[in-house]
C-alpha cells in the first residue's frame, strides 16, 4: 500500500511552473515533474523531521578558517575529541597559504548535534560555518 502512486493535482502560477520545469530540466533525463516534487516533498519532511530534538540525525559541519590564528586548530580538534562519541569523521583541506576548510561529520541527536556545532561555529578564529542535516529518510 505504501508504495502505490496516488495522483493529485497542483495549482502554480504560470511562471513559476516555467522556473520548476528549469529545475526539472537542470535534475536530468531520469526525473520528471512527478519525481522532482516527490524529491521536494521528502525534503520537506526530513528537514521537518531534523527540527526535533530528539531524533537521530547525521550532519556535515563546513567550516572555513585562518590556520594561523593562535591556537585555533588545537581547540577545534579538542572539541572534537571531547565529542568523540558523535564526530564520525573528519577531513581537512588546505585552500591556500592562510585558510583552510575542514569538513566534519556528526551524528546523534538533532539536539547533540546542533550544540556541538554551536560550540565549533562559536570558536574564535572560525570565519564561517554551515551545518547540513539529514536522517535516512527510511520511512519515506
Amino acid at each position: 500500500m505504501a508504495n502505490e502512486l496516488v495522483r493529485f493535482s497542483v495549482a502554480m502560477p504560470e511562471d513559476l511552473l516555467v522556473e520548476f520545469d528549469k529545475l526539472v530540466a537542470r535534475r536530468g533525463l531520469a526525473k520528471n515533474r512527478s519525481e522532482v516534487v516527490r524529491d521536494l516533498a521528502r525534503d520537506a519532511i526530513i528537514a521537518a523531521e531534523c527540527e526535533e530534538p530528539d531524533v537521530m540525525v547525521v550532519g556535515t559541519l563546513t567550516i572555513a578558517f585562518n590556520h594561523h590564528a593562535s591556537d585555533l586548530q588545537e581547540r577545534l580538534d579538542r572539541i572534537q575529541h571531547d565529542h568523540f562519541g558523535h564526530v564520525i569523521s573528519s577531513m581537512h583541506v588546505h585552500l591556500d597559504e592562510h585558510n583552510c576548510l575542514e569538513v566534519i561529520v556528526l551524528k546523534g541527536t538533532g539536539d547533540e548535534v546542533r550544540k556541538i556545532a554551536d560550540r565549533i561555529l562559536g570558536t574564535k578564529g572560525v570565519k564561517h560555518g554551515k551545518l547540513v542535516l539529514t536522517t535516512t529518510g527510511d520511512h519515506l
